[in-house]
């Protein structure tokens, strides 16, 4: 249960809360404002609920606590208990009705559910202690699948506040130091992207910063490339970007994982596109191609940070890239097809890599194209808390407005506009 809260499987849950705790469906779909058919087909494995307000309003109906979404607490979390109480036999609802998870307390539903709390910071640090900080890095990371920087921004920031709390007040041996500092480094870089993802961009910069200055005292090159290709993503300057996405890519040795390489040619290649740098995109596209087609050796560590990186994420950048070098038609086949296989439950970054696909469409000549493939885009960013697919979406939308006229381009455009 605690999985599924944490990827936001509600099916899963569903599903346990009827066969642990013999809650109908129709009961929840009551409850969460859900149609119970669409309980049922959730229940089944089939779709997601991507949307922030959709999320709350689940979690809030159920009594689960904030956190074990990557929530902030409910209003709920700090009020007093009802002095009255719900009778499932009679229907009757106290003045403050009671949810589903009270309801089951004494059926096992609500045992299930331990709070998903940070352990207390140990005194000594044990490389196990890392290890163990690490791995809950790496599943709050996974909100980042569903959700927008603003609506995890501070989970992400108050990991990073512990972690550096944790150097200060705890005691090491130097090896548990130094991987405690690389986490920091981690930390600080996820933090930055949903700062990035959120509007923040100067808590994003000097994020990155310190995630660089981190990487640097752990000795960990690996993240140090990362960090300057966080940078280097979000400088406005074209060609300071790819002097130093240029730096980033000189932290690769013959030990960095496949996925790391391929990651760090990927936003090369973004930096050259930017700056009107073919020769340099296919170079770097190439070298990335390379990386992700080598097999690990046996045992070689694939970092979680860089784990979401393969095939399909590098056609859509290669589309991308096509894009912003005013190339539809290698942009189009490619992005295309990858887009077939990006699932929806991706809202936000779908949503993004649809408005180059749109753009494309209007280099081409495919106003209706363009303008059809724009409002699957509108529809997938509706309610994530992310500022990029709007920013994407409004020089598209500004080059539809001269084809107002036609009925696809109005409707979109009215959609834009509501």
């Amino acid at each position: 249960m605690r999985r599924a809260l944490e990827m936001h499987d509600f099916g899963t849950v569903f599903r346990l809360a009827k066969s642990r705790a013999g809650i109908s469906y129709s009961r929840i779909a009551a409850e969460c404002d859900i149609k119970p058919d669409r309980v049922g087909t959730l229940a089944k494995g089939q779709g997601k609920i991507t949307t922030f307000d959709k999320v709350r309003q689940i979690a809030d109906a159920l009594r689960v606590p904030g956190h074990m979404v990557g929530l902030t607490p409910g209003p709920w979390e700090t009020d007093e208990p009802p002095t009255q109480t719900y009778d499932p036999r009679r229907g009757q609802t106290s003045v403050r009705r009671r949810t589903v998870l009270q309801a089951a307390t004494n059926t096992g539903l609500a045992a299930a559910l331990p709070a998903l709390t940070k352990p207390p910071a140990p005194r000594h640090v044990s490389d196990g202690d890392v290890e163990r900080l690490r791995h809950r890095t790496a599943r709050l990371r996974r909100l980042d699948d569903i959700l927008g920087g603003g609506d995890t921004y501070r989970v992400y920031v108050s990991e990073y506040q512990a972690t550096k709390a944790l150097l200060r007040t705890s005691t090491f041996t130097p090896e548990s130091r130094r991987r405690t500092v690389a986490l920091l480094a981690e930390q600080a870089q996820q933090a930055g992207w949903a700062a990035f993802d959120g509007g923040q961009q100067k808590q994003a910069e000097s994020l990155y910063e310190e995630s660089r200055r981190a990487a640097c005292e752990a000795v960990e090159s690996d993240l140090l490339g990362n960090a300057y290709a966080f940078l280097a993503y979000q400088t406005a300057d074209r060609n300071t970007a790819v002097e130093i996405a240029s730096s980033s890519c000189s932290t690769l040795t013959s030990s960095t994982p496949a996925c790391v390489r391929a990651l760090l040619y990927e936003r090369m290649a973004w930096a050259c596109a930017v700056a009107d740098r073919p020769h340099g995109v296919e170079q770097a596209l190439d070298a990335a191609r390379i990386a992700l087609d080598e097999k690990p050796q046996f045992g070689e560590p694939q970092p979680d940070w860089a784990a979401w990186v393969d095939q399909t994420e590098l056609d859509i950048m290669t589309g991308r890239c096509w894009t912003e070098l005013r190339r539809p038609l290698r942009a189009v086949s490619v992005l295309e097809v990858a887009l077939a296989r990006y699932d929806d439950s991706h809202a936000r970054d779908k949503a993004l890599y649809l408005s180059w696909l749109a753009g494309s469409y209007l280099t081409a000549g495919e106003v209706e194209q363009a303008a059809t493939v724009t409002g699957r885009a509108l529809g997938l960013a509706s309610g994530v808390a992310s500022v990029r697919p709007r920013q994407r979406l409004a020089p598209v939308l500004q080059r539809l407005g001269q084809y107002k006229a036609l009925p696809a381009v109005a409707e979109v455009l009215e959609h834009a506009g509501g």
